[in-house]
C-alpha cells in the first residue's frame, strides 16, 4: 500500500454535502476525488480547469453603499413607471444564460 499524507480543508458544509452527494452517484469516496484533483495540478502544473471572472458581475446588495443602494433602487423606481419590466420566469432564464446560475 502506498504511503499517504493527510489534507486538512475548511469547506462550507453546504458546499461539501452538494460535492459528497455527487460523488457518491460516481462511486467515488471524497479522498479519492481530492487525490484526483491534487495529482491533476501537479500534471497540468496548475489548477485544472479555466479560473476567470465573469464578463459582468451581479451587484451584490453587502458591496453597495446607502447612496449607491438607493440609486439602484430609483433606477429600479423609473424602469417600472416607464413599463420595463419582466416576469421572474424571464429574469431567471437570463441569469442562467449569462451567469451560469
Amino acid at each position: 500500500m502506498a504511503r499517504t499524507s493527510n489534507v486538512f480543508a475548511r469547506v462550507e458544509p453546504e458546499i461539501k454535502e452538494q460535492a459528497e452527494q455527487i460523488l457518491e452517484q460516481l462511486g467515488i469516496p471524497m479522498s479519492n476525488a481530492v487525490s484526483m484533483f491534487l495529482r491533476q495540478v501537479v500534471l497540468q502544473r496548475g489548477i485544472p480547469f479555466e479560473m476567470k471572472l465573469p464578463q459582468e458581475m451581479p451587484l451584490a446588495y453587502g458591496s453597495l453603499t446607502k447612496g449607491q443602494f438607493d440609486a439602484e433602487i430609483e433606477k429600479g423606481m423609473v424602469d417600472i413607471r416607464e413599463g420595463r419590466v419582466y416576469s421572474a420566469d424571464s429574469v431567471e432564464a437570463e441569469m442562467k444564460r449569462i451567469y451560469g446560475i
